[in-house]
């Protein structure tokens, strides 16, 4: 199997081609889980959501889960097994719809993350790089991707900005220390 580290966050702006590249570091792996956060509320984020299965194709297994990330994430688990998590900033926001405890949630895959037994690897938006949003709603799930990027970025083994499809390694445990 391909050496992954334990934990890596791939973060980016809308279509800057962090999923691509996160499903490019499987490339050669014969098992690998796709947990897919999405959940399509209309025609356009279904047209979306097809065209990530159309390029992902059958190598992959999928399991779609848009609020019980931890506990999925639990439950298929295995040294053998590595996992990519696509996309976290879809999955704050299916909590925030649904009015579910974001702390108590985001705590919970924090905790989860550091007892798996295989890699996984993040996918996540960063949206706070451009203006302070107009609306309190907007601005909280703002403030709660920053957070739990921040959080997952601590605890990650290796994090990657990608923009315009290219990668920023933004922190590399493996990597040699510059002296």
């Amino acid at each position: 199997m391909i050496s992954l580290p334990r934990l890596t966050l791939v973060l980016g702006g809308t279509r800057s081609g962090k999923s691509a590249y996160a499903e490019a570091m499987f490339v050669g792996v014969s098992s690998k889980l796709y947990i897919a956060t999405g959940m399509a509320f209309d025609a356009e984020m279904r047209e979306r959501i097809q065209q990530h299965r159309d390029r992902r194709g059958a190598v992959w297994r999928t399991i779609e889960e848009p609020l019980a990330l931890a506990q999925c994430l639990a439950e298929n688990s295995r040294d053998d097994l590595p996992i990519l998590v696509d996309c976290l900033t879809l999955w704050l926001g299916n909590l925030m719809a649904t009015s579910l405890n974001i702390d108590e949630h985001l705590r919970a895959l924090s905790a989860t993350l550091t007892g798996l037994p295989g890699p996984v690897v993040l996918v996540s938006s960063e949206v706070g790089l451009g203006i302070v949003p107009d609306n309190a709603m907007a601005r909280a799930f703002r403030d709660h991707a920053g957070q739990l990027h921040q959080n997952l970025a601590r605890q990650a083994d290796r994090v990657v900005f990608i923009a315009a499809g290219l990668p920023l390694l933004l922190k590399d445990l493996a990597a040699p220390a510059i002296a």
